[in-house]
């Protein structure tokens, strides 16, 4: 556990960064601290491992306070993951996961074989380990500073804004690996978001900072959602936390999916109204893997890939209500995709029955 206790950070021109701010970050859990910028989110990560010095109050990894240890120490059992992964550009991959393991005292080879074996935990294939930084991309490069992290052991991980500088769908593969992997080391973690959904995604419990360095509310993602304590956080959260809400609720096993009419690619457009019946819309699969939607009314002969409409997006059968309702309301014909584990086509969704599952979500 990680424990401020009354914790202040002020600068001799009288700026107050951090005021007296005290919670715990509970043991093998992911606490998230968000807060508009320059609020001291931070601040407070820095000074767990005494980057920044704390003004005054206390700061306890499992009931000892940092105040007393040796920093070195300090810092050899705390895991630290920042943006754009700060890794050694002089180095190969293995190489640089294997620096942490090697200030712990393990030997060369020992070390090596571990960055091996992280490579692999976080996703990245071995045969990347002697590639150099620059040989990487954005979210490949995030993986090896997430191993690295790992790889002397550390009880603790603080990790500042990690998947911040990568592309948004890189950024959501990034964070659904990093739950997985969670679920495998159950590390005591505390991380800095500025984006409220991944602190909704991520966290067993998620920190609300006020302007000033305060602590506005602390609590699990559900009940920052369902009961803000002040209009601030509300705020905060959004207006359209209630869409929010449905992030933590499954698509229900017995939900009865729709069947549709599908063809593929090459299909004369007549033969595809015929088939559609009195749809405007038909849907395209490829091996029962659905590609999109197609208007029959559209004025071609044939229907060819660059004619498929690609805004909709796909609901997992074991996904939740928020990726139901998206798949819907990106879809032109409002009616929802829903496929298997291996991108199989299941069924539809419509908009009535979405309304349906999520007001009886938010009743809850």
């Amino acid at each position: 556990m990680i424990s401020f206790e009354n914790i202040s950070k002020f600068y001799p021109d009288g700026t107050v960064a951090v005021d007296r701010l005290s919670f715990s970050a509970p043991t093998a859990k992911i606490t998230m601290l968000v807060g508009p910028s320059g609020c001291g989110k931070t601040t407070s990560l820095r000074m767990i491992n005494r980057l920044i010095e704390p003004s005054s109050g206390s700061i306890l990894l499992n009931g000892q306070s940092t105040a007393g240890m040796d920093l070195v120490k300090l810092r050899r059992k705390i895991g630290y993951v920042i943006q754009n992964a700060g890794l050694f550009p002089h180095k190969t991959v293995q190489d640089n996961i294997a620096v942490t393991a090697l200030l712990n005292g393990a030997t060369r080879q020992a070390a090596r074989k571990k960055s091996l074996e992280l490579l692999e935990l976080v996703g990245l294939s071995t045969a990347m380990a002697e590639r150099y930084p620059w040989q990487l991309s954005g979210g490949q490069q995030q993986r090896v500073g997430v191993a690295r992290a790992l790889a002397s052991d550390p009880e603790f991980m603080l990790m500042d804004e990690p998947f911040s500088a990568v592309d948004p769908v890189v950024r959501e593969q990034l964070q659904d690996e990093f739950l997985r992997l969670q679920r495998e080391i159950g590390k005591t973690i505390i991380m800095v978001t500025h984006d409220i959904d991944e602190a909704m995604k991520l966290g067993d419990q998620v920190a609300v900072f006020r302007p000033g360095g305060r602590l506005a509310q602390i609590a699990a993602p559900v009940k920052l959602l369902n009961e803000p304590e002040d209009t601030f956080i509300a705020d905060f959260i959004g207006r359209d936390r209630g869409y929010r809400k449905l992030s933590f609720d499954a698509i229900p096993e017995n939900i009865r999916l729709n069947k549709e009419k599908m063809i593929t690619t090459g299909f004369s457009v007549s033969d595809a109204k015929a088939i559609a019946g009195h749809e405007q819309w038909v849907l395209v699969v490829e091996n029962n893997i659905p590609l999109g939607w197609f208007d029959v009314n559209s004025n071609k002969l044939t229907v060819e890939a660059e004619d498929i409409n690609l805004g909709s997006t796909f609901a997992p059968k074991n996904g939740t209500l928020r990726q139901l309702m998206d798949s819907i309301l990106s879809s032109p014909c409002q009616r929802g995709i829903v496929v298997d584990e291996n991108q199989r086509f299941i069924g539809t969704a419509n908009i009535e029955q979405a309304f349906s599952l999520t007001h009886t979500s938010n009743m809850r």
